[in-house]
């Protein structure tokens, strides 16, 4: 009996799930978002991105979704959209790219969950692009990408 209960810890602790995420990699033109821990994903999301998604955020308003390098760097359990975690979108480059057009890079870029009260809804507004240029998942995953993503994990968004 102690040994079924060993081999069942190990099994259940050496899961894909349990490890440890050191990348999240953002595909927007497949909208897809993949867990990664050493190069190998261990999840797979299908998300929703702002109404235009094609190529990098450059103002606000653009409902554009930036591309490139950028780190998680806070949660938010306040959210109006569920949960959150902030993307530390613009970076110094975003912000003199804007700038230098006249314009604000904007920011405040999440993911985060479903318009609060309305996550019933998600089978279907997950079908559609509908941020401001957020990356948006179902609240059930929202709950378990705020478990397997910690603080200061990088996050890579490309077309």
């Amino acid at each position: 009996m102690r040994y079924i209960a060993l081999i069942f810890v190990l099994v259940l602790f050496s899961s894909p799930i349990f490890a440890k995420v050191d990348l999240v990699k953002v595909d927007k033109s497949d909208n897809k978002m993949y867990l990664l821990n050493n190069g190998k994903v261990i999840k797979e999301y299908q998300v929703a991105f702002g109404r235009n998604p094609k190529g990098h955020k450059e103002q606000e308003g653009d409902q554009k979704t930036p591309e490139g390098s950028y780190t998680l760097d806070y949660k938010k359990e306040d959210s109006s959209f569920y949960r959150a975690m902030h993307i530390s979108y613009p970076n110094v480059q975003d912000n003199q790219n804007a700038k230098s057009k006249g314009f604000s890079a904007g920011g405040f870029i999440m993911v985060h969950g479903q318009r609060n009260w309305l996550g019933w809804f998600s089978s279907i507004t997950q079908k559609y692009n509908w941020t401001n240029g957020c990356i948006a998942l179902t609240n059930s995953e929202m709950d378990e990408f705020m478990d397997l993503v910690e603080i200061g994990t990088e996050i890579y968004i490309e077309w």
